[in-house]
């Protein structure tokens, strides 16, 4: 349960990280990494406590990321600066635990998407199609929790009735995909799970959270005719892989119902389980227990705020914010500080 802390953070990732002395782990906070993207816009500023870059839109904030062009820094504490990738590597059993031996990167990647236009239609493959993933890279199955949403917002999850490629195809050529697509207008609160090969868009004003496995390939069907101010170009579209990847027999996809866990100290909601992830939300003003023994957790501050405590120690979990438990860490107290909402992802055990 120790790593050790002798330098500091090295800014090269060609240079080996070199530790010497002990240092204990204990829950850990990470920077957001902010994302331009055209359909994005600046109110996410109303959700994390980090100031937005610039002036343009901001569609993405990345609050946990194992990726090597992005990767995710512990924001406080003695490991500060240290990638979560640097942290896996030097002490895994102590980090995942009992997933130590399946992943060699942290395996979910976790956003806030601030979609004040409308995402491109969209579709990712799943981990067996490897034809279509790039080495290195797994599927994409991920799932939404909708935080804002105004009655112009809209999801577009799956197909309508008697969707085909063929009529896909058509649809793409005439500009009319949207009518072939499932869709809905969400409300905060609504979780949508989004198997890969399921055909997908949101925007309109609608701000979510999500969770994905930790992949980066994304094929776009259409993307609504429009020009990036940056390039002054279209976007690229993939129709044929995206093609490849479609779930033809993926109907229509609302939101889930939610599974009661809990009512007292706090209510607690399962909003989604799967192969890949789990995703509880819990609610309420009284202390109770997060994390488990044996595997990481992470939190994430979605309403007020609150306190890990751990170890004699406490951390602070703000809105906006993300705090991840090593597996060594076992299960540590929270204390909200007056109402608070926040999720907790953890990933099973056996696949």
């Amino acid at each position: 349960m120790s790593l050790s802390n002798e330098i500091e953070y090295v800014e090269s990732p060609a240079e080996e990280i070199a530790f010497t002395s002990e240092i204990a782990l204990y829950p850990l906070r990470f920077e957001p990494i902010y994302q331009y993207r055209l359909w994005g816009g600046r109110r996410l500023a109303d959700f994390l406590t980090a100031p937005l870059p610039g002036d343009g839109p901001i569609g993405e904030a990345w609050v946990l990321s194992d990726r090597a062009d992005h990767p995710s820094v512990v924001a406080a504490g003695p490991l500060k600066r240290r990638t979560i990738a640097q942290l896996m590597a030097q002490a895994p059993v102590e980090f995942m635990g009992k997933l130590a031996a399946r992943f060699s990167r942290f395996p979910l990647l976790l956003k806030f998407l601030d979609a004040s236009a409308m995402l491109s239609v969209q579709v990712h493959p799943a981990d067996g199609q490897t034809a279509l993933l790039p080495e290195g890279e797994s599927g994409k199955t991920e799932a939404w929790v909708v935080l804002e949403a105004s009655p112009k917002s809209r999801i577009y999850a799956g197909l309508k009735p008697g969707a085909t490629e063929e009529r896909l195809l058509k649809a793409i050529a005439n500009r009319t995909l949207a009518d072939e697509l499932a869709s809905f207008t969400p409300c905060a609160g609504d979780a949508v799970f989004l198997r890969a090969g399921t055909v997908h868009a949101l925007g309109g004003g609608i701000v979510v959270f999500e969770v994905q496995e930790n992949s980066d390939v994304t094929f776009r069907l259409d993307d609504w005719n429009r020009v990036d101010a940056t390039t002054g170009r279209a976007r690229p579209l993939q129709i044929n892989q995206a093609m490849a990847c479609i779930d033809f027999t993926q109907g229509e996809v609302g939101p889930v119902t939610p599974r009661m866990e809990r009512t007292r100290p706090m209510l607690r909601e399962r909003l989604f389980q799967c192969e890949h992830f789990e995703l509880r939300r819990f609610r309420g003003e009284a202390p109770f227990s997060v994390g488990v023994e044996g595997a990481p957790t992470v939190l994430v501050g979605i309403e007020g705020a609150g306190q890990i405590e751990h170890d004699g120690s406490v951390y602070p979990l703000g809105k906006g914010e993300v705090i991840l438990l090593p597996a060594a860490l076992g299960a540590c107290g929270y204390q909200p500080l007056g109402k608070s909402c926040l999720l907790e992802i953890a990933m099973p055990a056996i696949q």
